[in-house]
């Protein structure tokens, strides 16, 4: 029997329901159904309730950690498990301590990175820190486009971000009928869904001000139309939703809070429920809700913005509408000193609704069943799973590990 291939992994907690830890947990659980990989994780960006070491199963395990772990905690397990490579992902700014120390971890494994970028311009800022991996994996259009610009000589891969589409996907009319029957607070009416984290970059105060000015239209009956919104309402990083909802007067049903965490079966029938769903983000990598909800037929409302972009249309089909940012602000902070803000306007916002809410039934659920076909072409789940394990094999025979490792230099010749 072959050896396994041994992969230590950086990112959120592997059974979070975040876009990092689902997606962490998909590939994860391709290269174990393979086989071929035996995995440890190391699972952040919560505080857990212990800190004991989780048996999933005979090939993967994971140490809960805080944060994203540390340099003393990385290279114990490297010394003790002695994986062949590194596969982390997120956001680069949670991975500066880290790259800082890849002389210490490169001369052995080989690491992976799976970027998290959203917009323009190239970030060069960035550079030394693509530079400091062997492969970069990239979750849509507009990141591969950059790392292939900012640091072409390191290998870029595209792999976007996918959803079991036997969980999401389409339910029979009866079945969404007897859901609705359960939930009167949505019967009999027309369904916008919003299924985000609470968090400023989302524009959620905006959305729930904007849907009210939407409902002031005359040929909208207001006891006809809600927005359902899935998120916590009290997150620290946003804003206090249910007060901002009775301050512009939406109390009457107009918006409907959905607080609890429910396991993605639990999700995929809201968004049967919803006759759309809604993203106007002003920066966003990727967009999982989008992605699952086009997975089950539900069109889309979104900014043009990072991977949304690429969800709505394939070029030439639309599978919702996109709303092109009324502005792109050049925003930034002391760790990344540039990056463009896509805010969209309150009328091109309302219009995209008044497109969406008016347009025919079979109309919508041609869109619907358009959106499903591109998730299968573009996006599809068998795909990225057999996509992450070709990759890693790939990685492992092409750069090696250990006592045959290849492909890395811990020098470089400059010219003086």
């Amino acid at each position: 029997m072959a050896k396994k291939i041994k992969v230590l992994t950086l990112g959120d907690h592997p059974l979070l329901s975040s876009g990092v830890g689902t997606q962490t947990k998909y590939m994860i659980e391709a290269l174990v159904e393979s086989g071929k990989y035996e995995v440890f994780s190391l699972g952040g960006a919560i505080k857990h309730p212990n800190y004991n070491l989780m048996k999933i199963n005979e090939d993967w395990r994971v140490l809960p950690v805080d944060g994203y772990g540390d340099k003393q905690k990385v290279l114990g397990i490297i010394r003790d498990f002695k994986p062949d490579m590194l596969w982390f992902m997120t956001d680069p700014r949670y991975y500066e301590w880290l790259w800082m120390f890849e002389d210490d971890i490169r001369p052995n494994v080989p690491m992976v990175y799976y970027h998290v970028w959203d917009n323009y311009p190239f970030p060069k800022y960035n550079k030394k820190m693509y530079d400091s991996n062997d492969v970069i994996a990239t979750i849509s259009k507009v990141t591969s486009d950059i790392v292939r610009n900012v640091s072409p000589d390191v290998q870029e891969v595209y792999v976007p971000h996918a959803v079991p589409m036997n969980v999401f996907g389409k339910i029979s009319e009866s079945d969404r009928q007897t859901l609705l029957s359960n939930n009167p607070m949505l019967r009999g009416k027309f369904v916008f869904f919003w299924n985000n984290r609470n968090a400023r970059r989302k524009q959620s105060g905006s959305l729930i001000h904007w849907f009210g000015e939407f409902l002031k239209q005359d040929h909208i009956d207001q006891t006809k139309v809600c927005l359902l919104m899935h998120t916590d309402t009290g997150d620290q990083h946003g804003q206090p939703l249910e007060y901002l909802a009775e301050t512009f007067g939406l109390t009457n049903g107009e918006i409907v809070f959905s607080n609890q965490k429910m396991p993605a079966e639990e999700l995929a029938k809201l968004y049967n429920i919803a006759d759309c769903t809604i993203n106007i983000s002003d920066a966003e990598g990727f967009g999982l809700a989008t992605l699952e909800s086009l997975s089950t037929e539900t069109p889309i409302i979104v900014t043009m913005t990072g991977g949304l972009q690429e969800q709505v249309t394939d070029g030439k089909e639309w599978f919702g509408v996109g709303i092109e940012p009324a502005s792109k602000a050049l925003i930034g902070s002391q760790s990344v000193p540039y990056i463009y803000e896509d805010r969209i306007s309150k009328e091109d916002f309302i219009a995209a609704l008044n497109k969406i809410y008016t347009m025919p039934k079979d109309e919508l659920a041609e869109l619907g069943r358009k959106g499903r076909d591109h998730v299968l072409k573009n996006y599809n789940f068998e795909d990225y799973k057999k996509t992450w394990v070709n990759l890693l094999e790939e990685v492992h025979e092409k750069y090696g590990s250990w006592e045959d490792r290849k492909g890395y230099k811990a020098w470089r010749m400059v010219e003086l």
